[in-house]
């Protein structure tokens, strides 16, 4: 029997957004992208370009990309992608609730850890799925997004993903279906700790995680984090090719032999950054109380400390607090004495 082909809706369609969406469009799939006015005016008159370091760039015009600006462009699609911030996640899905056709399929492809409970709690009419996005994409001029390293989608294992995975995988986007999505989403939380690290250090990431100043600052959070992890009986998946009680000690290697044990983390391009960095350089507000913040809230629930998370925290809120773009880097020496300072009794 003939199945017709998914119709798709990207809620939030920034760099993580236009990238997904984009990716199946190019494939010939269905997809209207939804996000905010200034950014679809832009696709709109620019068309959307996808670069990676593998392929050559992708281009779609402006008269093959379907784009709009209110959650009611979504109300005839089989699976809505959200991609928005946390701290928006709320708002959206209560102005996606009115619009959504019945059977539709939300997946959470978003940072953070409650993105999918807090999606099921204002739809639950719908089937809501959590997602993973592992590497980083960032716009790298207006209209084109950049995936800066490989990696593979994932997906909360259920059959109401069986169209999407197929669909991804027909778009040349890696995916799995995943059982222990939950464990998944803290591992992924403890590759993110980085993404306030790159950003105050104002370095690409392959050549911030190059310096081992810098790995010892990710080092103390992911310390940080898996005490946590373990006061409240929290096992983080295998995400790479070490566990993540390990990885820790691997980052504070010496340099010349991180570069050899991590060959696979440093295969990064040689421009790709973290979005926060991104973030903070178009004056928007960053994800930092989903990542940081959260480790800080979860290790004082179990009468633990984070300071080095907590002084991240502080950081990045006074880089926001700086006009955009114009916040100081620091090195890698300046920002690991910050984290020491924070730590001590």
């Amino acid at each position: 029997m003939f199945e017709p082909r998914p119709k798709f809706a990207v809620l939030g369609a920034g760099s993580i957004g236009c990238h997904l969406g984009g990716s199946l469009a190019v494939a010939g799939a269905d997809v209207t992208l939804i996000g905010r006015p200034a950014a679809m005016d832009v696709l709109r008159e620019k068309g959307l370009t996808l670069s990676d370091s593998v392929r050559p760039p992708r281009y779609l015009p402006p008269d093959r990309l379907a784009v709009a600006t209110t959650p009611d462009a979504a109300a005839e699609a089989d699976y809505v992608l959200v991609t928005v911030k946390t701290a928006a996640t709320e708002a959206a899905a209560r102005e996606l609730a009115a619009h959504l056709k019945p059977g539709a399929v939300v997946v959470s492809f978003q940072n953070g850890i409650h993105n999918p409970a807090t999606l099921r709690a204002a739809l639950p009419a719908a089937r809501v799925l959590a997602g993973m996005v592992p590497y980083n994409v960032v716009q790298s001029e207006p209209g084109t997004v950049h995936q800066g390293m490989p990696g593979t989608l994932m997906v909360e294992d259920d059959p109401e993903a069986a169209r999407l995975i197929r669909a991804c995988t027909e778009a040349g986007l890696a995916i799995e279906a995943r059982g222990d999505i939950a464990e998944v989403q803290h591992a992924k939380l403890l590759m993110n700790l980085n993404n306030a690290v790159n950003a105050l250090s104002g370095l690409p990431l392959r050549a911030q995680l190059a310096q081992r100043s810098y790995r010892l600052c990710l080092a103390m959070c992911q310390q940080e984090a898996l005490a946590a992890y373990r006061a409240a009986g929290i096992r983080p998946a295998r995400l790479g090719p070490a566990p993540a009680w390990l990885t820790p000690y691997v980052l504070r290697l010496p340099d010349t032999l991180f570069r050899r044990v991590a060959a696979s983390t440093l295969r990064i391009d040689a421009h790709a950054r973290s979005s926060m960095w991104e973030d903070l350089q178009r004056g928007r507000p960053t994800e930092i109380d989903t990542l940081q913040g959260e480790i800080v809230v979860l290790a004082e629930r179990h009468g633990l400390k984070a300071p080095a998370n907590n002084r991240l925290v502080a950081l990045v809120r006074e880089a926001e607090g700086a006009e955009a773009g114009t916040g100081r880097s620091r090195t890698g020496l300046e920002l690991l004495a910050e984290l020491r300072r924070a730590a001590r009794p």
